[in-house]
């Protein structure tokens, strides 16, 4: 491989002492050709121990070099000698041709122009570059500014400033604009329709789900939901170890033919051994929440509203199954989408519960005293396995086989068994319908007691977040999610305080 020619390290200019960097083949103050320096002795001093100047004398490489003076006139010291004062050699060996004359430096401070004169461009000291422009043309009493293309040297300097009659018509300059020296504007802010990154509040996130701001990852909508429904209240969150929510609820409330109100919260958790759990929570919460509140306003019972929605849910969690996204996502390991399902509805008077799967709903009074109660019976192994007596409780849900469940919905669930129940508590308290997400933290009713907040009838929304943060501090392996609904159902327009 071919490489360049090998030149004598020089830290400063023989010519001017301007400092040099690696690799510099001119001078970039006074343009001295740096290939004919010759190399330095390896000892040679200029200035003996004593403080004496030796007396002039030819060097060993041969070349006198000139005594420097003490100044240029501006307060820098001059040059020893022009670039073309010593002989040099290029880097074949061959003797360099005579180097044209140098244009004399620019002073520091130009010399006072008339009034009305334009502005003369200014550039660095040294030889005027070959090819520069100035911005104004020159004027029919004003000789041009030449440049090599013409075959003569380069003019340092106009050859009369002040000879310019007239606005320049080729290039003509305009006027600074003050605004351009202020601040740049910041980056106009999306339209309210859109969404805004959460990380530089500016920037309008794309299909994708990232910022084309600052290229943040937003977090998916479903990692933390909260909704609030006159006096009833859910939250559910994505939990510290799933990399999705796949949990969903519905919450609402209407009032019965006579006028008495009546709240509705639904709990689905899907399973994540299937296809699209988080599409199936979603699909059966919505079709359950807006069967129950068709229901009840036309006097269907609530228990049989509830038992109607539990197979509303269930048609729309099968209509995933023959959708094309599913068999696009579909696995060989995979089934077909599937969720469990939990609900409660109450009245002046009436509690009543449906579920079908593993999810919950408790029944703590506002009482403490009085004892606390589970509504709900799972559909699970573990649960089968104490209804047959083969096992206790405590070591039916050690095993590892406790949460595997024996009843969903979904396209390939075995024959839909409802359940549902109905309840006359005789004072009030709040019912608690969660998922395995929750209850995993606090299994019995009197440790789900004792987790509610005394206020959750009066502040159904804060309690639930409270409820949330109990199963994150003690470990978030699952989706959680938890609605509250205070009984008895008070009037229509109450709310967490």
């Amino acid at each position: 491989m071919s490489q360049m020619p090998q030149q004598a390290a020089v830290s400063k200019c023989p010519s001017c002492e301007e400092p040099l960097e690696s690799g510099d083949r001119f001078c970039g103050a006074c343009g001295y050709d740096l290939s004919a320096v010759p190399a330095r002795p390896d000892d040679s001093p200029t200035i003996a121990l004593n403080g004496a100047v030796p007396p002039p004398s030819s060097a060993p490489d041969g070349v006198d070099w000139p005594v420097a003076r003490d100044s240029d006139g501006f307060g820098r010291p001059a040059p020893v000698h022009a670039a073309a004062e010593v002989p040099g050699t290029d880097s074949g060996g061959s003797p360099l041709p005579p180097h044209p004359p140098a244009a004399p430096p620019m002073p520091s401070a130009a010399p006072p122009m008339p009034p009305g004169t334009p502005p003369v461009p200014r550039t660095a000291p040294g030889p005027a570059a070959p090819g520069v422009r100035f911005d104004h043309p020159a004027g029919p009493e004003q000789e041009p500014v030449h440049g090599p293309e013409d075959g003569r040297e380069p003019d340092a300097y106009p050859r009369e400033p002040d000879a310019y009659p007239r606005e320049p018509d080729e290039y003509p300059l305009q006027a600074p604009d003050p605004r351009s020296a202020a601040a740049p504007p910041a980056p106009a802010a999306p339209p309210a329709s859109e969404k805004v990154c959460v990380a530089c509040r500016a920037g309008r996130v794309d299909d994708d789900g990232y910022c084309e701001n600052c290229g943040h990852a937003q977090p998916r909508e479903r990692d933390h939901m909260e909704q609030e429904s006159g006096p009833v209240a859910a939250v559910s969150d994505r939990g510290l170890r799933h990399h999705r929510n796949e949990d969903a609820f519905s919450v609402g409330c209407t009032a019965l033919p006579d006028g008495a109100p009546a709240s509705v919260a639904i709990v689905c958790d899907g399973v994540s051994s299937a296809t699209r759990p988080d599409d199936a929570s979603l699909a059966a919460s919505r079709a359950a929440g807006e069967s129950l509140l068709a229901a009840l306003p036309r006097g269907t019972h609530p228990q049989q509203a509830m038992h109607d929605a539990i197979l509303a849910a269930s048609h729309a969690v099968n209509a995933l199954a023959e959708e094309p996204e599913t068999a696009r996502e579909q696995a060989p390991h995979q089934n077909a989408p599937a969720c469990t399902l939990v609900g409660a509805v109450v009245t002046a008077g009436l509690l009543v519960v449906g579920w079908v799967g593993d999810s919950r709903v408790y029944w703590v009074p506002a009482d403490r005293s009085a004892p606390p109660a589970r509504l709900t019976e799972d559909d699970s192994w573990a649960a089968q396995m104490v209804a047959a007596g083969l096992m206790s409780e405590a070591e039916a849900y050690a095993d590892e086989r406790a949460h595997a469940i024996t009843g969903w919905l979904g396209a390939d669930a075995y024959e839909l068994e409802p359940h549902t129940a109905s309840f006359k508590p005789d004072r009030p308290g709040v019912v608690v319908v969660c998922t395995d997400g929750l209850w995993n933290y606090a299994e019995s009713a009197e440790e789900m007691a004792e987790a509610v907040p005394l206020d959750a009838a009066a502040r159904p929304l804060h309690s639930a977040r409270v409820l949330v943060g109990h199963a994150l501090d003690g470990g978030g392996h699952d989706n959680v999610t938890v609605a509250l609904v205070p009984f008895p159902a008070p009037p229509q327009g109450a709310g967490s305080a």
